[in-house]
């Protein structure tokens, strides 16, 4: 008697798309709508469909060997000359990079509860004492308190919450701003490249194909299902059901986000800076809650990548150098102080994102070669790519590799 395989579920591409629906995709996703409309939109498709096709091969990375990309990437390249190099480029891209993006997070998920709670007496008493930002305290131990536990259960569960009320939060707030469908899916099959529009496009790829979440993937992969019952096949079969489910979920977020700049102010001579602007700008459109909907999907996508952003550099860091328990907790402890003290103080680490930048467009063709390396060696056995799958990923990293020299180049320029 076999079991039947769900054709969607929920596991841990949850936490893929809770890291990359984070304010980073919110803001740039507003932005490119309010200055394109729906052009852009094909950009998203594409990184849908780029992160599935890498995300389902460091999840089966992580299912056939029991390990998480860094292991694996140790036992596959131990050639000094390439190894070395390799793992400093991880930690400046990963570990240092997700420090000073947590900054970021916070300050996202703080803008969004400032927009809805602004006058609470605690958060007034508590900037009257001084601090700037009150809120990055109350993330922070959130954040904090859901990774303590080390419950990989319960973090998931969480996430799954969290991801389902951005969805729902944002797809009612681009229903009210009443879009233009015929516009939206012209914009999803068509590409155009508007003048100008090419850094939007960079930033819209760049903040959904994101290399710190094949680490995630592929460790969080690997423990979902370690010590189960399940063939290796049945496993498979259940991350295949799960990535179809949750990547796809957080494009249409993140199309949500887009479209609904879109409709409220392409073509307009109003300006938005962020997601908070846009939200209290639909206001006279849409009516309250379509305040409550964007501000509060803004800071559900802060928490969800202030909680993913540390748990992805802990998990990068294990696999190139060991870490016991206390180890571990220490390096994802680390990141959330350094966010939230960022964000508390409202610093804008400029020059350390700008690096973190540019580590990430060095890594993420760099790992992606990697891991298609990996997916074709030995370790996988029966499980190893196809060709269909080779041809399918060989494309997907050819166009990172384009998009991160772009973006490399455009980064050194400014």
């Amino acid at each position: 008697m076999t079991t039947k395989t769900p054709v969607f579920t929920l596991g841990p591409a949850t936490l893929v798309t809770a890291a990359f629906i984070g304010p980073g995709t919110v803001i740039s996703a507003s932005l490119a709508g309010a200055d394109y409309g729906y052009a852009l939109l094909w950009a998203l498709l594409f990184s849908v469909f780029a992160t599935m096709v890498l995300q389902e091969m460091a999840a089966r990375l992580g299912i056939v060997t029991g390990q998480g990309l860094g292991e694996n990437l140790r036992q596959l390249y131990r050639q000094p000359w390439l190894k070395y190099p390799l793992m400093l480029l991880i930690i400046a891209a990963v570990v240092i990079g997700n420090s000073a993006y947590q900054g970021g997070n916070i300050s996202g998920a703080s803008m969004g509860a400032d927009a809805l709670w602004q006058q609470s007496t605690v958060i007034v008493l508590m900037r009257e004492q001084g601090i700037t930002n009150p809120w990055a305290i109350v993330f922070g131990f959130i954040a904090i308190a859901v990774l303590w536990q080390r419950n990989y259960l319960l973090i998931e569960r969480f996430l799954i919450g969290l991801v389902l009320l951005m969805s729902l939060a944002f797809l009612l707030t681009l229903i009210l701003s009443k879009p233009d469908v015929v516009s939206l899916f012209k914009g999803l099959l068509i590409p155009t490249l508007p003048d100008g529009a090419l850094l939007s496009v960079i930033a819209l790829v760049g903040t959904t194909v994101v290399p710190y979440s094949l680490f995630l993937h592929a460790a969080a992969s690997a423990r979902k299902w370690q010590g189960s019952s399940l063939s290796c096949q049945q496993q498979l079969a259940l991350s295949n059901a799960d990535i179809r489910t949750a990547i796809p979920l957080g494009g249409l977020i993140s199309i949500a986000i887009l479209s609904t700049a879109a409709a409220a102010f392409y073509g307009q001579e109003h300006r938005i800076n962020n997601a908070v602007d846009l939200a209290q700008s639909l206001q006279p459109l849409a009516g309250d809650a379509a305040l409550w909907l964007m501000a509060g999907g803004l800071m559900a996508a802060g928490v969800t990548s202030a909680i993913t952003a540390p748990l992805a550099a802990a998990y990068a860091l294990n696999g190139l150098f060991p870490l016991n328990k206390a180890q571990f907790r220490v390096c994802w402890l680390l990141i959330i102080v350094i966010g939230v003290s960022l964000s508390s103080l409202g610093i804008r680490p400029l020059a350390v994102i700008w690096f973190a930048q540019v580590a990430n467009g060095i890594l993420l063709p760099l790992i992606s070669l990697a891991l298609l390396l990996a997916v074709n060696s030995p370790l996988m056995g029966q499980y190893r790519n196809t060709l269909r799958q080779n041809i399918v990923g060989s494309t997907v990293w050819l166009l990172t590799l384009l998009l991160s020299g772009r973006s490399l180049y455009l980064a050194i320029l400014a």
